[in-house]
């Protein structure tokens, strides 16, 4: 009997029991890593995340958090004796200190709106961490304890007051505050009604670096620079002096160098991120990957690794080079680069490195590895020789009981000669000879990349019978600045028929493609395209569109981004060319949609707020057409892939059998 046969198919349920592996630190004496699991108390359905440790020599693992409450952000002191990190444990994140050879954790912050991000000084005597500060208090300001809550009117006097996922902003901002580890003694670094992000310490300790916007008009200028701040003078000094959006620093060792990941805007919303160098003896900033056409930084989608920090540029001891993350063709995978410019791949494959710890003697690193038929695991890896060992196992009964579809790679010729990659996938069970439904996934951003990852929801399609085609069109990111940028001014022109392309293609090439069955489904950018696509064509037989953009006019108000990424993106706005809003606006088609569509959209949705899938279900319903709206409460534009674990598996059940009934 053959091995698969005895496995069971992906379930929707199985949700609970995939994990993720990540944010892994190496200790300072390489010794071990320290990381954080995070995954789903089946009972509660709620996340829960703890820091484990390994002994890289025994392969030994100890759990250090427990509970039901989520830790994360580990951080190892200079010596190794301690470990700082984040936990919600009373309610609010603040900063916690775990002795690494025994004891109970400390608080160490007491923030009334949180503490996050810790980063160690040099001589381990202090951290920098971000806080939550309203507008005209402190750091210090106690939280007011009334017995009764009383209702607030809103006062808006900025574009920007709210965001997807976070809510109304409410005048709080983002400020850095210094804490002595030995008093607990706490300083506010930073104040004014700005945010600003710590990047790092200086070799030192006598300064710090942060980005921030100081423009006078934060909702119409977007740079933000990096600043050198002097603890003992606090004076400040601008280091990239408003010439783009600048951050993740980090200083070499030897104290000449400053490195950074940023851009200088020139394509606005899509602009390749690249690595810079500021050489503090000639007081000027360079970019060392100008020539170099590609996105470092981790833009792979996925729904299982949304937890994943962006590791930035990590310095070797001898300040000769860094490590970075670079996406590229559908993978993400480890480069070394130099200060003089030179880029070498250390781990580039088919597969997806979502987290990266290097030592600093530039010979071990800790890497995070997901693949199509891997959900993700951390692995040791050598630098020089590129061998590496698995180092958690937290899938192995998961794999040892399921079959997955794997996802065959491949590139075709769009009909105006692009070169466009797509990836397909055969239905659980698949047969030789047998016809099989096919459903189009589309993915958000759109400049955001398909890849060599795990996607559960594609694996729950798979197992329920149906072909998977994902396709990265143009806009979307890892193929090039021109590729982005494609598709802007042009949101359902080219990149629509790339994936029609796409479509054609696998019908023609691939015999168990049922070219009558076909269904069609995305998020975000996905959901405008495939409200799009149901409004061009009627070669689908059903369609699933979430969280979605309908109308760019109302989306330009209403949206937590809307007027500048309406501006950008479609490069129009209520003003000056209103008709180009309405011309893309896949609402304008809604007579027009003869395919049942399933809308989806979450209640609490800033980015593509909820009244984007009303206004759609509203003129389909008017029309006499097939539709259904299901919203999920307190669901933010995140749901897929960090949202309530419940609503996840009901969104999962909608969009199953929404294609059973019609595909």
């Amino acid at each position: 009997m053959n091995v698969t046969e005895t496995k069971r198919k992906v379930e929707i349920n199985d949700l609970y029991k995939l994990s993720t592996a990540y944010d892994a630190q190496l200790s300072p004496d390489g010794k071990s890593a320290v990381y954080v699991v995070r995954k789903i108390n089946e009972e509660t359905a709620q996340y829960v995340s703890n820091l484990y440790v390994v002994d890289l020599e025994t392969k030994e693992e100890r759990q250090w958090t427990f509970g039901e409450h989520l830790h994360q952000t580990p951080t190892f002191s200079p010596d190794g004796a301690m470990l700082a990190f984040v936990s919600n444990r009373t309610k609010t994140n603040q900063i916690y200190l775990l002795p690494v050879n025994g004891g109970e954790a400390k608080q160490l912050t007491f923030f009334h709106k949180g503490a996050s991000n810790p980063i160690w000084s040099p001589d381990g005597n202090m951290l920098l961490c971000s806080a939550g500060v309203k507008s005209g208090e402190t750091i210090h300001t106690k939280e007011e304890q009334n017995e009764k809550k009383e209702l607030q009117p809103l006062v808006v006097d900025r574009l920007i007051y709210k965001a997807d996922g976070r809510g109304f902003i409410k005048d709080t901002y983002s400020q850095i505050a210094l804490i002595h580890i030995d008093s607990g003694e706490s300083v506010q670094l930073t104040q004014g009604d700005h945010s600003y992000a710590a990047s790092c310490w200086s070799p030192d300790g006598t300064a710090v670096v942060y980005s921030a916007n100081l423009s006078d008009d934060p909702d119409a200028v977007f740079t933000s620079d990096l600043y050198v701040y002097n603890i003992d003078s606090k004076e400040t000094v601008n280091l990239t002096t408003g010439q783009g959006s600048f951050g993740r620093a980090s200083w070499s060792p030897d104290g000449s160098y400053l490195a950074f990941l940023g851009s200088q805007e020139e394509n606005q919303t899509v602009t390749t991120t690249k690595i810079w160098l500021y050489d503090f003896s000639a007081q000027k900033m360079h970019c060392i990957t100008q020539e170099w056409d590609v996105d470092v930084e981790d833009v792979g989608v996925g729904d299982l690794h949304s937890w994943r920090r962006n590791p930035g540029l990590i310095w070797t001891a001898d300040s000769e080079g860094f490590y970075f993350l670079m996406s590229d063709q559908g993978n993400v995978g480890v480069y070394h680069g130099t200060v003089e410019g030179e880029l070498t791949p250390v781990l580039f494959e088919n597969l997806h490195v979502y987290d990266l710890s290097v030592h600093s003697n530039g010979q071990q690193a800790v890497v995070g590895i997901s693949t199509p038929t891997l959900p993700g695991e951390l692995y040791t890896l050598n630098l020089t020789s590129g061998d590496r060992e698995q180092i958690t196992h937290l899938h192995d009964t998961f794999l040892d009981d399921v079959v997955l579809a794997g996802a065959e790679s491949f590139t075709i010729k769009a009909s105006d000669g692009w070169d466009l990659q797509c990836w397909l996938m055969k239905p659980a069970g698949y047969e030789e000879g047998e016809k099989y439904p096919l459903i189009l996934e589309i993915h958000g951003g759109p400049h955001m990349m398909y890849g060599n990852t795990f996607v559960h929801e594609f694996q729950t399609l798979t197992a329920s019978g149906y072909g998977v085609l994902y396709i990265n069109p143009r806009g979307s990111k890892g193929y090039g600045q021109v590729f982005a940028d494609a598709v802007r001014g042009d949101y359902g022109g080219k990149d629509y028929q790339d994936l029609m392309d796409a479509v054609d293609y696998v019908i023609r090439e691939y015999d168990f493609v049922d070219e009558m069955r076909l269904g069609v489904t995305g998020g975000s950018y996905g959901g405008f395209m495939t409200n799009w696509i149901v409004g061009q064509t009627d070669r689908f037989k059903a369609a699933v569109t979430q969280r979605s953009i309908s109308n760019w006019i109302s989306f330009y108000g209403v949206s937590d981004i809307g007027y500048f990424f309406t501006e950008r993106e479609i490069k129009s706005d209520l003003y000056d060319n209103i008709e180009a809003l309405w011309k893309h606006s896949p609402l304008r088609l809604a007579d027009k949609v003869n395919t049942p569509l399933l809308i989806l959209h979450g209640e609490l949705d800033y980015r593509c707020p909820i009244e984007q899938g009303e206004q759609l279900f509203n003129a389909l319903k008017r029309k006499g057409k097939e539709t259904r709206f299901i919203r999920f409460p307190e669901a933010t534009h995140d749901l897929s892939r960090s949202g309530d674990p419940k609503l996840r598996l009901d969104r999962l059940t909608y969009i199953r059998d929404w294609f059973h009934q019609y595909v």
